[in-house]
């Protein structure tokens, strides 16, 4: 295998295209996400039907699992072949790689919000933290913005930059493909609502499961971040992390948030309002909820810290890797 096939140097080139270009790369050519959810839409309005039992929607729900994850798979395999063997085919799979995480993209969202706030006011601040956020921001105040930008940051960490690298890492195209696949089967029909409630369960389990150890991953790189950050604290960031995280709805979303509570001195998450529902969820960390713009600041300056460590993690792997075949 050509040296620019190693998985180690591929996706150090696709993270460094992402955090150069960002959405830039994918603003004239679709993105393989959003032809990911057109197959997810095509499977909900076929098998999702509101005159089915819930047993036969669950059912139906997990063969559409099922089937796009394993079709996502063999997509990645095939690119995989076609691309193995030229520099060329290395340059096309780190720009895949790149397409495929939202590390860049996340950061500017999220500063966005911060920019809006400043300069709109609330209305605009909320606009802007609907993009990132799954739930109705309409009843935040300026606070709740921020705590939720801030949560969207720590939880997409995960799901959106570290997850896909381990997956890359360990299962190549495919693997990143398939993963990518289930995360947007989850963002679209994992969550409780009563039409997604039986068969969004299979995309919620496979989700959960396939983000144990990179949520776990992620509040550790960001308490390591913490070391570098002035203010910062990273021995409070694990103490919360270990003690809070269980605390989240969420199997993996607590970790990464309650590291980031921790070390910015926040309280994240807490009660909140879904569909005019209001759900009584508990605080993670100890610090202020009373979360300003500055704060987004700090947690961006945390992110991007992290996402350094991450690289030179796997530069550092990569490295000795290399150097352990000279000698």
């Amino acid at each position: 295998m050509m040296a620019t096939h190693d998985p180690f140097f591929l996706l150090l080139a696709g993270l460094a295209i992402d955090a150069a270009l960002g959405e830039r790369l994918t603003r004239t050519i679709p993105h393989p996400v959003a032809l990911a959810g057109r197959a997810v839409a095509f499977f909900d309005k076929r098998l999702n039907r509101e005159n089915r039992s819930e047993r036969a929607r669950r059912v139906r729900g997990v063969i559409a699992v099922v089937f796009c994850v394993v079709a996502a798979a063999a997509l990645g395999a095939l690119i995989a072949f076609v691309l193995r063997g030229s520099f060329l085919g290395a340059a096309i799979e780190a720009l895949l790689i790149a397409t495929l995480l939202a590390q860049r993209s996340l950061f500017d969202h999220v500063a966005a919000v911060a920019v809006a706030l400043d300069e709109g006011g609330l209305e605009a601040g909320r606009e802007a933290v609907r993009h990132i956020v799954g739930r109705d921001p309409s009843s935040l105040d300026h606070h709740g913005v921020v705590r939720a930008a801030i949560e969207s940051l720590a939880e997409n960490f995960s799901d959106g930059v570290v997850a896909p690298a381990a997956f890359f890492l360990v299962f190549g195209l495919p693997g990143l493909f398939a993963y990518k696949m289930a995360n947007t089967l989850d963002s679209m029909i994992g969550h409780e609502s009563p039409r997604y409630k039986s068969f969004g369960w299979a995309a919620a389990r496979l989700d959960d499961l396939l983000n144990l150890v990179p949520s776990r991953l992620s509040g550790l790189l960001l308490a390591a971040a913490a070391v570098f950050l002035t203010g910062a604290r990273p021995g409070r960031a694990l103490r919360i992390m270990l003690r809070d995280a269980r605390k989240h709805r969420s199997p993996n979303a607590g970790w990464p948030e309650a590291a980031m509570a921790g070390a910015l001195a926040l309280s994240l998450a807490g009660p909140r309002r879904y569909g005019g529902v209001v759900v009584a969820d508990p605080w993670l960390g100890e610090g202020t909820a009373r979360a300003v713009t500055g704060d987004i600041a700090r947690a961006l300056s945390l992110y991007r810290l992290a996402c350094l460590i991450e690289f030179g993690l796997i530069a550092a792997v990569w490295l000795f890797l290399h150097l352990r075949f000279l000698f």
